[in-house]
């Protein structure tokens, strides 16, 4: 049996298990099984969006990857699709690493890393190429760029676009000198490729899942790790943002911005759809971040995705805005009312709206995370995966507060402030029977009650 029917043999067995776990989303992607982390190949092709993503199916560690597919019409109702890559050959056979994809003579080309290991723990990275005419099936074509002289192994995340008559490819990487960096390809046709030289650099050990597109300005995304906390900074065991810079001119380190400040947030990747949107997914979840004492892995499944997000430029900063779509989550209008004190019982699929808000507050949800606005800074607080204590995590507003928008869907929690000038993504694993969300402070609250089904306005 070949390791794709070996996988779907796990779905079979386990889906049914891992979506009876009280903590299993209601409209957030999560995998039928296993282990999901990095979004992969982020694309609209043929009117249909194309989502891939690192896939662990026979256990809830990390492994030898797959590639699963989803698809989807309208970026809220997704559709299981069989696993798009297999690490199934001599280069990828310890995992088919994360990836993206483009367009090309009506075919659906995917670029992903191949990891390959010795029986000594030595690794060894493959830039590779798979496509497909309908979508579905994809053919490995096999290795396009080995590694180059100057990096370490940890050489992996190709992401490609197309800009005039040429096509680009940046991946993260590690030099000799265990320095973090992006470096970048030049190709004409997809199959040759030219080494650029490093694009950026200057920040941690490792930069992984590079990301490059233009906006107002050019914007360099990627996943730095080994960057030290700064106060409210840098509070994660690894990082997410990016640097607006120039593409012939640079991307100063300098100027890196965290993207989401909450606990768990990584390897984001982003696609241009029809309507010019630049749309964003990511991981909720974070390497070496306390993952095993998540309380899923009995049921068989860990991790999911954020929601759906459009990037805009506003000055210096990227702007995360939940897209459109989102609105026909929303099946019944719970509360709707003016408040200083409120509390009220809600079952953990709803969308809350703040707006009217006047000096400091403090929400509790579930009797599990806090969220305080104090002066300009809003925190929030939840207990320690490892039973540790508290946690928390930290952002200071770039304007008067106007507007706080928060989805929470059974084990998670994504907070947008001033229409996405502040994001917060974090899991959340309150007692399965609380139900409990308390306010002190002044503000005009709605909450809706969110489904996977298309609801009303």
């Amino acid at each position: 049996m070949n390791l794709k029917n070996k996988a779907m043999e796990m779905v079979e067995s386990y889906s049914d298990t891992a979506k009876s776990d009280a903590y299993y989303p209601t409209y957030h992607i999560a995998p039928p099984v296993g282990l999901l982390n990095d979004p992969n190949g982020f694309i609209q092709w043929k009117g249909m969006y194309h989502l891939f993503y690192q896939w662990m199916p026979f256990h809830t560690g990390h492994g030898a990857k797959f590639w699963a597919h989803l698809t989807s019409s309208d970026l809220i109702d997704w559709e299981w699709q069989e696993p798009s890559l297999a690490p199934d050959e001599w280069f990828d056979r310890n995992g088919c690493y994360s990836g993206s994809a483009v367009m090309k003579d009506d075919e659906l080309i995917l670029f992903y890393t191949g990891n390959v290991k010795n029986e000594e723990g030595n690794r060894e990275t493959y830039q590779c190429k798979a496509r497909s005419a309908d979508g579905v099936t994809f053919e490995k074509l096999g290795v396009r760029i080995e590694l180059p002289e100057g990096f370490t192994p940890h050489f992996r995340d190709p992401k490609v676009w197309k800009m005039e008559d040429a096509w680009y490819m940046v991946i993260g990487a590690q030099t000799t000198k265990e320095e973090g960096c992006i470096v970048l390809y030049r190709s004409e046709d997809l199959d040759t490729w030219t080494y650029e030289g490093i694009l950026a650099s200057g920040l941690g050990y490792m930069w992984e899942c590079p990301d490059f597109f233009r906006l107002t300005d050019d914007v360099l995304l990627f996943s730095p790790q080994g960057l030290e906390e700064k106060g409210i900074d840098y509070r994660n065991m690894y990082q997410s943002g990016y640097i607006i810079g120039d593409f012939e001119e640079g991307f100063p380190a300098g100027k890196f911005k965290e993207l989401d400040r909450g606990f768990e947030f990584y390897a984001p990747q982003t696609t241009e759809d029809d309507q010019g949107r630049r749309l964003l997914i990511g991981w909720m979840g974070m390497p070496d971040g306390g993952e095993e004492y998540f309380p899923t892995h009995d049921n068989h499944w860990i991790h999911q995705m954020t929601l759906p997000r459009e990037l805009i430029q506003s000055g210096e900063r990227i702007i995360q805005k939940p897209v459109e779509e989102l609105k026909d989550l929303r099946v019944t209008k719970l509360i709707e009312q003016d408040t200083e004190s409120f509390a009220g019982n809600f079952d953990r699929n709803i969308e809350v709206i703040m707006k009217d808000v006047e000096g400091d507050f403090t929400l509790e949800v579930y009797g599990y995370l806090s969220i305080r606005l104090k002066g300009e800074r809003i925190t929030i607080e939840r207990p320690a995966m490892d039973g540790s204590g508290t946690e928390w995590r930290a952002a200071d507003l770039h304007a008067p507060l106007e507007e706080i928008r928060m989805f929470i869907d059974q084990s998670s929690l994504e907070l947008f402030v001033n229409g996405g000038e502040i994001v917060f993504s974090s899991r959340i694993f309150p007692d399965t029977e609380r139900k409990d969300f308390r306010m002190e402070g002044k503000s005009f609250i709605t909450v809706w009650e969110l489904g996977s089904e298309k609801g009303v306005e």
